[in-house]
């Protein structure tokens, strides 16, 4: 029941002559799964629009931000208002302090804030004032963990990084990433072991709480309490990367989650709104360190630019208004366990975590807890039902290891659409495997 979507095939043909692999992010290119990206004409709510006229319920939702669904009233409405005063100023506005009053009574852990204009830009300035506030080179990331592409991060990374069979990129010098130490994801026994001989040489450990970047892996809690009490006893900073998350597990993110609160934390998404923003920040004594108080230098021409800062701001009040979580938490659960019985239903091994209004649907009998056991993942069996689901109506992300995401936009019929769609689909996968 293929859908013919003959534009986006020659829309495709176009841009690569343009552009690498056609597209301006990795992850939108179906390398993964294979075929041709489908080409967005428009957004509404639950659902997204291609040039050749077909309706999509959409569960990536622009990779996390539109967490209110698509041309959102009041978001639609501050961005107008903004946009008539301008677009940029290279100065001050009011907007910037009111965005960060309103993540700083959010997250209690960020006492002063930041803003920038990507999650990329956010880790790497996270990473560069915990080394100017620490005096330490070394830090620890987490393999599966993807924290933009950042030459010190770009180790065993997550995301585009992996669904593209790049963990570590060419074009990153190995001085670069001689003092980034990657251990797994959920072994609190590594982490243990690396702190008890080299602790003091520990600038940072960084993390996504939760990950959403090899699928969704969700944390131990022992893990997360071991690193917060090994970074309290050797001073290291610990950075939450919750761009991802940031908003969309709570108001407060996995932190407030968790009750685990981090040194320093990264946003992005959802904060902007849909438009390009990220934030870093946390305890006022490591902020300090950021010029034009301290020595730690960071710029940025567009940053806090009143676009952004207005769409950020509708959003938030939204959310803090409305309190949608238990709402959203309960839609996603209620698809993941749909989802899981119909996979059962047709004899295909998997599982399907979900947390929050995050969910993945992994081709995999036994949990997924880290990126070895993400790798066991049937892989060509999930691009086979992405195909599926595809041409039913249904979006998701587009690789076995990005998370999807649930808005308050979406209603009990596009919760049955979709399980209906997953029905036929795994019906005619167990056919063929």
């Amino acid at each position: 029941m293929s859908r013919p979507r003959p534009r986006s095939a020659r829309e495709f043909q176009r841009a690569q002559a343009l552009m690498p692999g056609g597209v301006n992010s990795p992850a939108r290119a179906f390398g993964a799964v294979g075929g041709t990206p489908v080409f967005m004409e428009r957004g509404e709510g639950a659902y997204l629009f291609d040039i050749d006229g077909h309706r999509y319920i959409d569960y990536i939702g622009s990779w996390g931000p539109h967490i209110l669904g698509h041309r959102h009233p009041a978001i639609l409405a501050a961005i107008q208002e903004a946009l008539a005063r301008g677009t940029s100023f290279g100065a001050p506005t009011v907007a910037e302090s009111e965005l960060a009053e309103l993540i700083i009574a959010a997250v209690p852990s960020m006492e002063r804030v930041r803003m920038v204009n990507s999650g990329t830009e956010a880790t790497m300035s996270a990473i560069r004032a915990a080394r100017g506030f620490t005096g330490r080179d070394a830090i620890v990331k987490f393999a599966g963990c993807y924290h933009g592409h950042v030459d010190s991060l770009l180790v065993k990374a997550g995301s585009g990084a992996l669904t593209h069979g790049h963990p570590s990129s060419p074009g990153v010098p190995a001085g670069c990433t001689q003092d980034t130490w990657v251990l797994d994801f959920n072994d609190a026994q590594q982490v243990r072991d690396l702190f008890r001989t080299h602790g003091d040489r520990l600038a940072a450990v960084i993390l996504e709480p939760v990950v959403g970047n090899m699928g969704l892996v969700i944390p131990h809690r022992e893990f997360l309490e071991t690193l917060r009490g090994e970074c309290n006893r050797t001073g290291t900073v610990l950075i939450f990367d919750e761009v991802m998350t940031g908003f969309r597990l709570a108001y407060g993110g996995a932190q407030e989650l968790f009750g685990i609160k981090p040194d320093l934390t990264t946003l992005g998404k959802i904060v902007g709104g849909g438009l390009p923003v990220g934030v870093y920040g946390g305890r006022q004594d490591i902020m300090q360190k950021v010029s034009p108080v301290g020595p730690v230098y960071q710029a940025g021409t567009l940053s806090g630019n009143p676009v952004a800062m207005a769409a950020g701001i509708a959003t938030l009040k939204t959310l803090r208004d409305t309190n949608p979580y238990e709402a959203l938490r309960d839609y996603t659960r209620r698809l993941a366990i749909g989802l899981s019985a119909e996979a059962a239903a047709a004899g295909l091994p998997h599982t399907c975590p979900h947390l929050g209004s995050m969910f993945t649907l992994f081709f995999h009998a036994e949990p997924v807890t880290n990126l070895a056991s993400a790798l066991r993942c049937d892989t060509a069996l999930f691009a086979r039902f992405f195909h599926e689901l595809l041409d039913r109506g249904v979006y998701l992300a587009c690789s076995q290891f990005e998370a999807n995401f649930v808005s308050t936009a979406h209603t009990e019929t596009d919760l049955e659409v979709t399980l209906n769609a997953a029905r036929d689909a795994f019906r005619a996968l167990a056919q063929t495997v």
